[in-house]
């Protein structure tokens, strides 16, 4: 079970295949995400990079309940994006845990591309 002060990370670097199969799952297909900037770079869908933390959640059995994202910059392919999140407050129920989570998400030059706070349940 986690604890209050626990913290984790995962990367990803985002490919374009990446934004074509998300665009395909979402039918989001506004053209920042189909064409191609003068770098050569698609940007990434910004629910594409916040679902990161998912992977950490998932570890825990963590039932997302409610997320706010800020989305503070883009991200294109190529990008490798991190995702630090922290166990910001665990607080004990009879059949469950309610976690408290908060996250930044760094790119590969170290900018925050993301905050990200968020609260459900861990069954017990």
């Amino acid at each position: 079970m986690v604890q209050t002060g626990d913290q984790f990370q995962t990367s990803r670097t985002y490919t374009h295949e990446d934004v074509i199969q998300f665009g395909e799952m979402t039918g989001d297909f506004g053209k920042h995400h189909t064409e191609l900037d003068d770098q050569g770079r698609r940007m990434v869908h910004g629910f594409l990079t916040a679902s990161l933390a998912t992977k950490i959640g998932g570890q825990f059995h963590f039932i997302g309940q409610d997320i706010t994202c800020t989305f503070i910059r883009p991200v294109y392919t190529g990008d490798t994006i991190t995702c630090h999140t922290a166990v910001i407050k665990v607080e004990e129920h009879e059949t469950y845990h309610r976690i408290h989570l908060f996250s930044r998400y760094l790119n590969q030059h170290g900018k925050e591309v993301i905050t990200e706070k968020s609260e459900g349940v861990v069954l017990k």
